[in-house]
């Protein structure tokens, strides 16, 4: 399988680097074939086009950054703490990855409708990690149990993508783990009982 490849993983890490200091549309596939350390005809061999890097750029680091998630909020015993796992985690993550930070947060949102589409089918993945975390804690009532399961998705994920970005755009001035529990308050006293 070819994302089993170390030339794939390669090609993967060189482009998020490439990404993220040139920007999506100045990124040639050239640029990323130089800084993976192969020929540029050796990227066709993995990806079909730069569009089909970038998303698997995604794919590849989101499925990595949902398994810690997964990981982190397994031991948690209540809705509540895997909530706040779930954020911790989630800062965590891209304030240790400045490179993901950049293609996660700002790259990705200049793409075209398509590639879009294409990053929210691999979202869905952490969209059910918070969807399974929300009703848990309506049937245990630790959360209302009238919330609308896509709006308090959509307010938590939004949350989250936000507080990144407002991060990154103030050039990480300040230690964003640290606004964690500031964050899993305001949307917990959002939707308690």
């Amino acid at each position: 399988m070819k994302r089993q490849k170390p030339k794939y993983k390669q090609i993967i890490e060189a482009a998020l680097s490439v990404i993220a200091e040139n920007g999506y549309h100045s990124s040639q596939v050239a640029k990323i074939a130089k800084e993976a350390g192969v020929a540029d005809g050796t990227i066709y061999l993995y990806f079909e086009n730069k569009e089909d890097i970038l998303v698997s750029v995604f794919k590849e680091k989101m499925g990595q950054f949902t398994h810690r998630i997964q990981k982190q909020i397994e031991r948690q015993s209540n809705a509540s703490d895997k909530l706040h796992a779930l954020i911790h985690t989630h800062f965590a993550q891209l304030s240790e990855n400045y490179e993901l930070a950049i293609v996660a947060q700002l790259e990705l949102r200049q793409s075209n409708k398509d590639l879009r589409l294409k990053i929210n089918q691999v979202l869905k993945q952490y969209f059910n990690i918070i969807d399974l975390i929300i009703k848990e804690g309506m049937a245990d009532g630790l959360f209302r149990s009238d919330l609308q399961l896509p709006l308090v998705r959509q307010m938590i994920f939004g949350t989250l993508d936000e507080t990144v970005t407002t991060w990154l755009m103030q050039e990480r001035r300040y230690n964003l783990v640290k606004l964690t529990d500031d964050v899993h308050r305001l949307i917990v006293q959002g939707i308690q009982d």
